[in-house]
């Protein structure tokens, strides 16, 4: 589904639109990925792991588009995207049909000046009106920024996946696990 554009004022006096990626921004989310997997251990590929298939990425969106519960925040600055965040149904069972997942990406250049704080919100209220009661996320145990704003944002962690990834260096990281009760 598509969500309503919104319009955030970032700090640096350039304005980001808030938008759903449509299965022809393929190649914007494409690019935006693998911008993001090379800048930080945080996302769950390295940039050796290959290049996101764009025919893939084509499919996901236009499954996303039609879909009437799963959706994409995304934000841009002029043609370039520089935040993604989509909210999905964990699965397509009865028994889960209450709970969406979420993953969020912002590139680092545009941290800290309150998009994801924004785009959050956005994503959270758009899960309550697509029927979610509840919305699930990991992060990396030692992502301090991401679990500050998961928890400003409601969510709570209630769970750890312990050496849940493996970095290069050999050394391991634990995937805390969080939900957001949408009360």
């Amino acid at each position: 589904m598509k969500i309503a554009q919104k319009k955030y004022d970032l700090p640096n006096g350039e304005i980001a639109i808030i938008k759903s990626a449509g299965a022809d921004d393929a190649l914007k989310v494409k690019l935006h990925r693998e911008a993001t997997s090379a800048e930080t251990h945080f996302m769950a590929r390295y940039p050796e792991d290959g290049e996101f298939n764009l025919e893939r990425i084509t499919n996901v969106l236009k499954s996303i588009e039609d879909s009437e519960r799963d959706f994409m925040v995304s934000a841009y600055i002029g043609d370039e995207m520089i935040g993604d965040l989509g909210v999905t149904l964990v699965r397509p069972h009865i028994k889960y049909l209450h709970r969406g997942y979420l993953g969020m990406s912002i590139r680092q250049k545009y941290t800290g000046m309150g998009l994801g704080s924004f785009m959050m919100k956005v994503a959270l209220e758009q899960a309550k009106v697509n029927g979610f009661e509840q919305v699930e996320l990991g992060v990396f145990s030692d992502n301090d920024r991401a679990r500050h704003l998961y928890s400003k944002m409601g969510f709570k962690e209630y769970g750890m996946n312990p050496r849940a990834f493996k970095l290069k260096d050999g050394t391991y990281r634990d995937e805390i696990i969080m939900v957001n009760f949408l009360d």
